[in-house]
């Protein structure tokens, strides 16, 4: 970032300042300024800047082109000055949350639970690792190593409802510390003290709700719960929380807010939770727990084929996390879970479908692919075998849907439980021991499972395997036979547009780099040569190649699409990944994008231009995927 300090300071000098800044974001290749007077801005002298390579103002915002290192410049403005990177104030609030029920309750959780996994994962590696050098005597359980072993894998998990109060209050737009401090109350020392003291009374005696009350507020009966190793209490606690926060903050007056607002919210929030919110929130825990158990008593084996077999699609759409927090609830409420925990089997099944294919194939891009792949799913990390191997070659990913689909039955008719969540792949054989007991066959059942995936993998891999590399239906066929050196086929599909002819001075100038545009007539786009992805945009409407050939390419679906935020595109790659010829990128609906008022013509720019002499256009009017778009001399 060092190299774009001077930049970044010029930029703002000459918008007017920061104080005429009302709100920054970026595109692919913009800075878009949302200015309080655009007349402060001084464009000739933007344009004359060494890394500017020209403004535009439209739509309200004062565009900065600055190409490919827009992100280091966006963010070395956002360190050396105050202004917020996103929308601003106003725009955020009358935006509206988009997306089914669904797709909001799975980025809620993942947004809650993405910060804290790797740790959560840690930590869990250790209990387990533990558990399994305290079953096999290796250290006895008094011992100093042990007990300082238990302190380091179970603190995190005792008091995860603060680490969860951090992530939830972030996800909900509370302040953090208040957040936490919510938690923290959740898991005070001396509640359990109090839990154990004399009962005063009992509230809704003879039903599954009955409750011991020990202490009362203001006169109000406190049902005390155990909060330590939580999920669904504090997550709910603060979505209410941020509500009431808000409240506060409309109510008191700017000069007060920095004290009063957490003083009310704490007062109001932490005295409702303890009295309403924390005992709901329980008992709907132990509900989802029971209604699990009772899904698993009706029929282990179908709820493990179900969950085995189609974990690895559950991960593809982002629903696995949908039923983590039921894992996690299970083994807080039961000490166990007996039904999640049938998804383990999955990357084995999805190893031994990688291995068949190394020793099957002749391509050896693939089996060069193939190989750190399998490394990488032996321990449990499957998306490169997933997006790189398998998937793209459907029916080996459905061969290893069938292979974690009999591990999971397996799993589950032998009756293994998750103890904790720890480890992935081989480390995550001692989930499998229980903590209290000691007891290995868990372990073993895990071992068995995981050994019948990856061979039911392996072996219907090897025996349906042909020669068809490429036979998804999103990968398109390319052949190079008749194609001059430096060509460069389509990405699209549609009808040739000159470049000078595209309605966005920034890429008809030609300033971006040379090419040409399509005007798609099918919602894909495709890799033109195998490279790496080394920019794609969060919203999916830009995608930056480098070629292996060394060539830059810039692909940007649609005018001013960006404004979108991602509706109606789809990326499948993401930064750093390496594409093959014909591989997609992205996918999205052109009629669709017409229908909201957006151009949909696409230029195809080849950014370092400046590095050859010719770049020849084809003279056709159409062109087809993989047909011959230019070449670069």
């Amino acid at each position: 970032m060092e190299k774009y300090k001077g930049l970044a300071a010029d930029i703002i000098k000459n918008v007017g300042g920061e104080e005429n800044v009302i709100s920054l974001t970026h595109c692919i290749t913009r800075l878009r300024f949302k200015l309080k007077d655009e007349n402060l801005a001084n464009k000739e002298t933007l344009e004359a800047m060494d890394g500017v390579m020209t403004v535009v103002q439209s739509g309200g915002q004062y565009q900065v082109v600055i190409g490919n290192a827009v992100k280091d410049v966006y963010e070395t403005i956002l360190e050396q000055t105050a202004i917020q990177g996103g929308k601003d104030k106003a725009e955020e609030d009358s935006q509206e949350v988009k997306g089914s029920l669904l797709d909001r309750f799975i980025d809620l959780i993942s947004s809650i639970f993405t910060p804290i996994l790797s740790v959560l994962v840690a930590t869990g590696m250790i209990k387990g690792f533990t558990a399994l050098l305290l079953a096999l005597e290796v250290m006895a359980p008094e011992s100093g190593t042990a007990q300082m072993l238990n302190i380091i894998g179970d603190a995190f998990f005792y008091f995860l409802p603060i680490f969860l109060g951090l992530s939830a209050a972030r996800k909900f737009g509370m302040h953090e510390f208040t957040g936490m401090a919510v938690a923290a109350a959740l898991v005070y020392p001396t509640l359990p003290t109090i839990m154990n003291s004399e009962k005063m009374y009992t509230l809704f005696a003879g039903t599954v709700f009955e409750s011991a009350v020990h202490m009362e507020f203001l006169g109000l009966p406190v049902i005390l719960m155990s909060y330590a190793s939580s999920v669904i209490p504090i997550i709910l606690a603060l979505y209410f929380g941020a509500k009431i926060e808000k409240l506060f903050v409309r109510l008191v007056p700017a000069m007060l807010q920095n004290f009063l607002v957490p003083f009310l919210t704490l007062c109001v929030l932490i005295p409702l939770t303890f009295l309403l919110i924390g005992p709901l929130a329980t008992w709907v825990g132990q509900l989802v727990g029971a209604a699990a158990t009772g899904i698993y008593n009706f029929s282990p084996v179908l709820a493990g084929i179900f969950v085995g077999g189609l974990w690895q699609v559950f991960i593809i759409f982002g629903l696995h996390w949908g039923l983590v927090p039921i894992m996690l609830n299970n083994i807080s409420v039961l000490g166990y879970d007996p039904v999640v925990m049938s998804h383990f089997a999955a990357s084995f099944a999805q190893i031994g479908v990688a291995l068949a294919i190394i020793l099957r194939t002749k391509d050896k891009k693939l089996r060069n692919l193939a190989i750190p792949a399998c490394i990488s799913g032996l321990f449990g990390v499957t998306e490169p075998c997933i997006y790189g191997v398998t998937l793209p070659r459907k029916k080996f990913f459905v061969i290893s849907c069938i292979g974690a689909a009999v591990g999971g039955g397996i799993l589950a008719a032998l009756g293994a439980r998750f103890y904790l969540l720890g480890g992935l792949g081989i480390f995550g054989y001692p989930n499998f021991i229980s903590v209290s007991s000691g007891d290995l066959s868990g372990m073993y059942t895990a071992m068995l499972a995981s050994g019948v995936a990856f061979a039911t993998g392996l072996l219907m891999t090897v025996l349906l395997y042909r020669q068809v590399e490429k036979q998804d239906a999103n990968v398109t066929k390319i052949s190079y036979e008749d194609m001059p050196q430096g060509a460069m086929v389509a990405p699209l599909s549609g009808k040739i547009v000159p470049l000078e002819e595209v309605p966005d001075n920034v890429f008809a100038s030609g300033c971006m780099g040379q090419g040409v545009a399509i005007e798609p007539d099918e919602g894909r786009v495709i890799a033109p040569a195998d490279g790496v992805v080394t920019t794609i945009f969060p919203t999916g409407h830009a995608v930056g190649l480098t070629l292996d050939d060394g060539r830059e390419v810039l692909i940007h679906v649609g005018m001013d699409t960006v404004k979108l935020e991602g509706k109606y595109f789809k990326a499948l790659v993401a930064q750093g990944d390496k594409v093959t010829a014909g591989q997609t990128l992205i996918e999205f609906s052109p009629e669709k994008i017409r229908e909201e008022g957006y151009k949909t013509i696409t230029p195809v720019i080849v950014t370092n231009t400046s590095e050859y002499s010719e770049i020849n256009v084809t003279k056709e009017n159409k062109v087809s995927f993989a047909d011959l778009l230019l070449t670069t001399v």
